[in-house]
């Protein structure tokens, strides 16, 4: 097992951004057991894996068999012939998805007689196919244990499934929903009991905070007694909120102007109850609002077969109409020792389950066993609010009305799809071979509907086609699970293809690597290409592509599935020509352009400096290392460039082109000189020019103070070698200045000890007050480039060039081509 340190966070880079280090290093020390290696058990493993905790243990006593291809995408042909146990014959595949995760496999199933001492070792455990009396001794044995190890059951019945967690008596939650606190500005706030806080509505329009919540204030005057100090809230209005403090009192002062509140995200403590409490009184989340009393009558069913297989040591036969009736009778008796009765329950909702329970349909699957990993990893890390405490759904729609009257329709014919044909019937199944489907992107959700359509069989006796221009990177590993550490820099769409045939080598797949856009309209896909679909997938990172591939469905009259994520969210859009509206047809807000002078000087929220740290990246590491390369390209001789400037002629770029060739750096020594001085430009000089002009007491034309929120004065900075901030500052600009003139880099040269070294030889020139204007007006625009150069400006031009040609070993340096860096250099240049 490699350590901490020696893991290439490449592999982890975009999941630490969305759980943070202490979520991550939780993980990395974490064991958990995955019982049960069907459809929905590897799913769960393959996720948990690819999440990176320390160790997994997989187990299941059962052998390979053809059924289990139709849900279990780690199952081949040749372990079903040679009837390999199937945790077995799925451990390889599931190391090869991250090799810091130590995989064990245990080949014996759970009986009433296992000793359950060994479970022990682990921090998290999770139950997929078992009895429920196994599942309620076993739950108990989890609530014995101190600290409590958490538990999570699982279970997929045809086509409805469920997930059931207990993570103790007392579980901390550190940060219960992922978003960041909210930073809210201050309009006033009133001397009363309670005190209530108006919000000025500068970036957001209400403050979006809930009762309960708790806030600090900072940077308020006049009332200042109530900065640093935390209150609880109680909402008043999406614009105004009350503080559990009475500012009547001579000890507060009046408010008088600025401030802010920031919401405080303390732990939650959470109580869950165990799965033998929670049978009888669930508390089930409702997630479908158009079935709102499904999840009840499917409990009270899940029960029943329960019952009926500990009665009748079996599950119910495939759409066998007696024992559905018996089922529900069990149901119906339970029903009874409910501590809330269903009232209204759904008789043929569970005869379904009755019907379907000994097939499993894979797509939920992969929906249940995502959420279920999920709620793994909250287990482990405390982030995020976990499922409490049940959760129940189903597909029974995907079954049509004509076929539920003929059951031989559903019977098995002992192949892969066995599980598949006894959950939507034989039509089903032939209808899904049929398909001509069209998917626009390989990436993560890519992989994961290429690996649903191999195991439904899509397009066996159709078509699949896919396009994908990019190629597979490291950073791809860790959510995209059908590419391997050998398939880095290989075109995504091929090795896809190639990844999905191994899970169903019935399929019919034609990967392509074209873009889908207007330059590949005639060429690749015309109309007649998209009316020869049947259906249009979208899995692309991107919005421009999404509404392109939405108005070629539109017009064409194309059903499109479009979906996409972000961070800890995503969505799903299912778009019907004729009957809904398209993913065009909505558009999320416009977002209001921030004044130049808000950017440029008076910036009030982290999204201005975010706004101006890209503008200046793209200004020093995009525009101007293009623009020197694009004027070389054309202007082939240095001294030729010399001789026109010094004879007044006009060269379009030659002015800015010296000033970067003056400006630009020869050796890793003036990268980090010119790193300290744009700290000391960016946050010093600037800071205290704005004070100079603008003193801490400026009053405007009006009497009012013009430091007042959203305006809030600078306060300049002091660099400092031990602030780890500052000196990844000046590393971090040093060594993108060192990309763009092409310097090489070694990790001796940028080790804290050689930068401190170049550093005190650095001479930072004191601040002095410029006369510059400072731009206040909202309305003003950004300044447009300068008009053409005169005289002087040519000359110095030409000695610019000059000087640096008679300093340079050859002249071909002055013509060097710079890299041009991209917003990947960010992420690099803070490893």
């Amino acid at each position: 097992m490699a350590t901490e340190m020696e893991i290439d966070d490449s592999l982890y880079s975009r999941q630490r951004y969305v759980l943070g280090d202490h979520a991550m290093k939780k993980m990395a020390s974490s064991s958990v057991l995955v019982y049960g290696m069907g459809g929905v058990g590897i799913e769960i493993a393959k996720n948990i894996v690819l999440a990176g905790v320390k160790a997994l243990t997989v187990q299941d006593g059962n052998v390979s068999t053809i059924q289990d291809l139709g849900t279990q995408f780690f199952l081949r042909e040749d372990d079903v012939k040679q009837q390999r146990n199937r945790a077995e014959a799925s451990v390889n595949r599931l190391s090869e998805l991250n090799p810091y995760v130590s995989m064990n496999i245990l080949t014996y199933s759970l009986e009433d007689s296992t000793d359950l001492d060994y479970l022990k070792q682990y921090q998290c455990i999770v139950l997929t196919e078992l009895p429920l009396t196994l599942q309620l001794k076993i739950n108990k044995f989890c609530r014995e244990q101190s600290p409590q190890i958490t538990f999570i059951s699982c279970d997929v019945y045809g086509v409805f499934c469920s997930a059931f967690c207990d993570f103790g008596d007392s579980f901390e939650v550190t940060d219960i929903n992922g978003e960041e606190p909210r930073d809210i500005f201050i309009e006033s706030i009133s001397k009363d009991n309670p005190a209530l806080v108006t919000i000025l509505q500068v970036r957001e329009k209400t403050h979006g905070l809930e009762d309960g919540d708790v806030v600090t204030f900072r940077e308020v005057n006049g009332m200042t007694e109530i900065n640093e100090k935390q209150f609880k809230i109680s909402v008043k209005s999406p614009e105004s909120f009350t503080i559990n403090c009475d500012t009547s009192s001579d000890e507060f002062s009046p408010y008088t102007h600025g401030g802010r509140a920031v919401q405080i995200k303390g732990q939650v403590t959470l109580k869950y109850e165990s799965l033998e409490k929670q049978l009888y009184d669930p508390k089930i989340l409702i997630c479908d609002l158009s079935k709102f009393e499904a999840p009840s009558s499917i409990h009270l069913g899940f029960m029943a077969l329960h019952k009926f297989r500990k009665e009748n040591n079996r599950l119910p036969n495939i759409w066998c109409k007696t024992d559905a009736e018996v089922v529900l009778s069990l149901a119906k008796q339970l029903n009874e020792q409910m501590v809330t009765r269903v009232d209204s329950l759904d008789e043929d909702l569970i005869r379904m389950i009755s019907y379907t329970c000994r097939g499993c349909f894979a797509p939920l699957c992969a929906a249940i066993g995502g959420f279920v990993a999920q709620e793994g990893l909250k287990a482990l890390t405390g982030k995020f609010t976990p499922l409490n405490q049940m959760i129940y759904l189903d597909s029974i729609d995907v079954i049509t009305k004509e076929d539920r009257l003929n059951p031989l329709l559903f019977q098995s014919k002992n192949d892969r799809y066995d599980l598949l044909r006894i959950c939507i019937g034989e039509n089903g199944c032939r209808k899904l071979s049929q398909v001509k489907l069209f998917m626009v992107g390989c990436g993560a959700i890519g992989c994961e509907m290429l690996k649903n359509y191999a195991l439904l069989g899509v397009g066996s006796d159709g078509k699949i086609t896919i396009t994908d221009n990019d190629l597979i990177e490291k950073s791809n590993l860790n959510r995209q699970f059908l590419f391997r550490p050998h398939h880095i820099r290989q075109p995504k769409s091929t090795t896809a293809a190639q990844s999905v045939l191994e899970i169903n080598p019935d399929l019919k797949i034609e990967p392509q690597q074209y873009k889908v856009c207007p330059q590949t309209e005639e060429s690749n896909y015309p109309d007649s290409f998209f009316e020869y679909q049947d259906l249009i997938v979208n899995a692309l990172d991107n919005v421009e592509a999404r509404r392109y591939v939405d108005s070629r469905c539109v017009t064409n009259q194309r059903p499109l599935l479009e979906s996409g994520t972000m961070g800890t969210k995503g969505h799903v859009q299912v778009i019907v020509p004729h009957i809904t509206e398209s993913y065009g047809s909505q558009r999320d807000p416009v977002d209001e352009d921030v004044p130049y002078c808000t950017l440029k000087s008076f910036p009030a929220t982290i999204e201005h400096c975010i706004q101006w740290a890209r503008d200046k990246f793209e200004s020093s590491f995009v525009q101007k290392p293009s623009m020197f390369n694009k004027f070389w390209s054309k202007n082939k001789d240095a001294q030729d460039v010399i001789e026109k400037l010094l004879d007044g002629s006009s060269i379009d770029g030659g002015v800015q082109v010296s000033k970067i060739l003056h400006n630009r750096s020869a050796a890793w020594s003036d990268c980090i000189k010119l790193g300290r001085l744009k700290f000391e430009k960016y946050f010093n000089h600037r800071a205290k020019q704005l004070l100079h002009h603008f003193p801490l007491d400026t009053k405007q034309s009006d009497g009012s103070l013009f430091w007042q929120s959203p305006k809030r004065p600078p306060v300049p900075q002091e660099f400092d070698v031990a602030n780890e901030n500052h000196m990844s500052f000046v590393i971090s600009t040093a060594r993108l200045y060192g990309h763009a003139a092409n310097i090489a880099q070694s990790s001796q040269d940028t080790s804290t000890e050689a930068v401190i070294k170049i550093l005190h030889s650095v001479v930072v020139p004191s601040f002095r007050p410029s006369s510059k204007r400072i731009v206040t007006d909202e309305s003003a625009s950004k300044p447009l480039d300068e008009g053409p150069a005169d005289g002087d400006e040519y000359q110095d031009a030409a000695n610019r060039i000059q000087r640096v040609i008679n300093q340079s070993k050859s002249p071909n340096e002055v013509t060097s081509v710079m890299a041009v860096a991209d917003f990947v250099c960010i992420f690099y240049v803070f490893q």
